[in-house]
């Protein structure tokens, strides 16, 4: 069975699959799957009807999405790890990512493991464009003081702001480095440069809206996301000089007053970082949506 290179020619196909269902994950767009190919040979191919999404480094094959289909289909998944283990040298590496709630029964029942992956937070958008009452007082205060202390400006941002973006970015990135020095947490900020380079390569054909903040004639911080689906907005990232206070603050509440169109705001997952889920915690989420991961029993 041929697997395809992913290209943004597939876009088409793509929502297609990913539009037969409602997803609440932020994994369940092309506009997140695509921006991982600096990092992954990203492949797919339709299995019974079924769009398999293959990922694979030099660590081996998973697939990041279970199989797209109307319905769970035994022998999608089935074929599916017979690819997995076709390229990986140890089988235990095969797994399919990204399983939502709804199908873990199926999962189950079907005789995989299922074990927990790292949740995203789905918050309330008008909780965070207003920024009402006790719950965010901390937040409310830090917003009050950059609008009283700093000379701003906001507009949407474009792909002509690319390079200023990734200047900030390796600022940011250097400062993150400085206040945590671990291997790991600091080889995902450079993962996550090359995933948002290639987001700002390709802004408009993913169809990503952000804003820029400028803060005395520069670039001080960006944030953009994508729509999921008709009710949620996911945010992507947000970036912004770690030595402006309430700028972070100040971002994230104006870019949730700008996406009125929306009932929810997904901040993604933790990727198991205590001090980043102390963070989305502390914007008081409606509810944590779960995501899984399927293996087979040894």
């Amino acid at each position: 069975m041929t697997l395809n290179n992913l290209v943004l020619k597939d876009q088409k196909l793509f929502n297609k699959y990913l539009s037969l269902s409602r997803h609440e994950l932020a994994a369940f767009s092309l506009s997140n799957i695509y921006i991982w190919k600096p990092l992954f040979d990203i492949q797919w191919v339709v299995i019974r009807e079924s769009l398999c999404v293959f990922f694979s480094d030099k660590t081996g094959c998973f697939m990041y999405l279970p199989p797209l289909g109307k319905e769970p289909n035994p022998l999608a998944a089935k074929q599916a790890f017979a690819i997995m283990d076709a390229i990986n040298k140890n089988k235990d590496i095969s797994r399919i990512e990204n399983v939502e709630e709804p199908d873990l029964a199926y999962y189950r029942s079907s005789g995989y493991c299922c074990r927990d992956k790292y949740p995203d937070y789905l918050c309330s958008r008008s909780d965070m464009a207003l920024l009402r009452g006790k719950r965010f007082k901390s937040q409310r205060s830090s917003y009050n003081y950059f609008i009283k202390h700093y000379d701003f400006d906001v507009r949407r941002l474009d792909p002509a702001d690319k390079d200023g973006c990734l200047g900030l970015f390796s600022l940011w990135l250097d400062g993150r480095k400085r206040q945590c020095s671990d291997d790991i947490y600091c080889g995902m900020l450079e993962d996550n440069r090359k995933a948002i380079k290639a987001a700002l390569a390709d802004y408009r054909h993913l169809g990503f809206e952000g804003i820029v903040v400028k803060v005395n004639n520069k670039i001080g911080g960006f944030t953009f996301g994508y729509k999921l689906n008709n009710d949620t907005f996911c945010v992507l990232c947000e970036i912004t000089d770690l030595s402006v206070k309430g700028l972070a603050q100040f971002i994230f509440k104006s870019f949730c007053e700008g996406l009125r169109s929306y009932k929810y705001i997904n901040i993604m997952d933790d990727s198991g970082l205590d001090n980043l889920r102390k963070v989305k915690l502390s914007y008081k989420p409606l509810r944590l949506i779960s995501a899984y991961i399927v293996t087979r029993y040894a």
